[in-house]
């Protein structure tokens, strides 16, 4: 049994991307392989493309039980955009299962063009990660979508660098959360550690402890920190202690 959905504004790509079928008999340039998924990007009218193809769910009980990945994916970019996230659309998505078990799916997403991801900047030293003022509009939007996403009770969990892209006209960008979850109670308080500590974990590299603490005073939306203020800051600040 297969779902597969095709945005109607996309009706023109029906043959390349209107069918799972399709879809998997795809060329184009692999960019990533896992033994799981690959990646591969394609060119259409002038515009890329991202076909994040899976071919299983795991071994055993895995096929059969919870969420298949890429489902989490399409279903979290959409979550993002209907929160007011910036992040990649989402084109066409679906899966095809044999009998109970996952067998594979795809999702696809059109590129966010003169993007580049925030890891990439600080991997060579990029002279804006010292722009004050270009620090200080990155820093607001990400603690915006950040705490829009907590508000939500959901985290990201894998919310690292490389999962921020910027574009030239400094706008942030909210890309890959298969892993990303709605919560409650103390692993919702655990969670939101994880995500504040992912990404203070290259930001204490290329950022001013000032910097640092101002992205949290704007995430908390306060002027002033309160005990369980610090008490968090301390967590984050010890969460990949001995990890890295």
């Amino acid at each position: 049994m297969a779902g597969w959905n095709l945005e109607p504004a996309y009706s023109e790509l029906v043959d390349d991307f209107g069918s799972l079928d399709a879809v998997f008999a795809l060329q184009g340039e692999r960019l990533t392989r896992d033994p799981l998924s690959e990646v591969i990007r394609v060119e259409r009218g002038g515009v890329n493309y991202y076909v994040k193809r899976y071919t299983g769910a795991g071994k055993g009980l895995r096929r059969y039980l919870g969420k298949p990945r890429v489902k989490s994916e399409w279903q979290n970019l959409k979550r993002f955009a209907k929160w007011g996230i910036p992040t990649a659309e989402v084109v066409a998505w679906g899966l095809e299962r044999k009998g109970l078990a996952y067998d594979r799916g795809a999702m696809i997403t059109r590129e966010l063009p003169r993007t580049e991801d925030l890891a990439a900047l600080a991997e060579r030293k990029d002279p804006q990660l010292s722009d004050p003022v270009w620090v200080d509009k990155v820093s607001r939007q990400l603690a915006e979508y950040t705490r829009t996403l907590h508000d939500q009770r959901f985290t990201h969990n894998d919310l690292k660098w490389r999962n921020l892209l910027i574009d030239d006209q400094q706008t942030l960008y909210l890309i890959d959360c298969p892993n990303g979850d709605f919560w409650r109670g103390f692993w919702l308080k655990y969670r939101i550690t994880k995500d504040l500590a992912c990404l203070d974990k290259v930001a204490k590299y290329h950022l001013s402890a000032t910097q640092r603490l101002r992205f949290y005073m704007q995430y908390c939306r306060r002027k002033h920190l309160n005990v369980s203020d610090k008490q968090r800051i301390r967590h984050v600040l010890k969460f990949f202690e001995g990890r890295e």
